[in-house]
């Protein structure tokens, strides 16, 4: 399919993603098998006849340590120290610019920081409050509420179309238009959300595991369900020229 899409990448695994701990502002090491399952992320589909192509994205948002593990080249230095040793291979050359923005920051859990949410059930009971709790419809104590967090997301979203991707409509397929979000799974989750015009409190409808990706269409706001490596197309008088070269 043609630019441009939003590919949402989550961060590795974690161990609290493990465990199922509510992860915001905690700054959590990817564990040794989430580095490994980040890497085989980036060399089956990231390349220049797989589902990324890194010639065609334009922008990149990122988290930090999956973003390096996915060995992709920028054209400028990353906004960051490096967390950690580099992908083993020369990354894939990439002209797309790094971006570090608050809008993509996860979730902000506030009280609920760090706990699972059988145990916020829990610990609501204990406070005489409704254990039916629901982070899409409820929010946080302390932290964010679903129309904070869809404030922010929807202000993210109006910039990545007009900025980076309605100008690739008028500019042909071979204009980068593909936008890399690399985050963490709430906020991606909420993100494929709004991108598709559906509420937070219409949630959950969507997952994405650690190391996980989802692809986004912008022509018509909506969810790819599959999509295809892209493959060169070379025609036979090509195919038959470059034989000869070869001979």
């Amino acid at each position: 399919m043609a630019t441009p899409r939003v590919f949402l990448i989550r961060h590795g695994e974690t161990e609290w993603s493990l465990n199922g701990r509510h992860t915001g502002s905690t700054d959590i090491p990817l564990t040794a098998n989430g580095e490994k399952r980040v890497k085989a992320t980036g060399r089956a589909l990231i390349g220049s006849d797989r589902l990324i192509v890194p010639k065609k994205v334009a922008h990149m948002k990122r988290a930090q340590r999956t973003f390096e593990l996915l060995n992709l080249g920028s054209r400028e230095r990353l906004p960051w120290h490096a967390h950690g040793a580099a992908s083993e291979g020369a990354p894939q050359p990439c002209g797309a610019a790094v971006q570090v923005t608050e809008d993509i920051r996860e979730w902000d859990y506030g009280d609920y920081e760090g706990i699972t949410t059988p145990d916020i059930r829990r610990m609501r009971r204990e406070q005489g409050l409704s254990a039916d709790w629901d982070i899409w419809k409820d929010g946080c104590p302390g932290g964010e509420s679903p129309w904070d967090v869809t404030h922010r997301l929807d202000r993210l979203i109006m910039d990545i179309r007009e900025r980076w991707q309605r100008p690739a409509f008028g500019g042909g397929t071979d204009r980068p238009g593909d936008v890399l979000v690399v985050a963490h799974g709430h906020i991606l989750r909420a993100f494929a959300m709004r991108w598709i015009r559906k509420t937070l409190q219409d949630g959950p409808t969507m997952l994405l595991e650690a190391g996980g990706v989802g692809t986004l269409s912008i022509k018509e706001p909506a969810i790819l369900l599959g999509g295809a490596f892209i493959v060169d197309i070379i025609d036979e008088d090509e195919a038959e020229e470059t034989e000869k070269k070869l001979a």
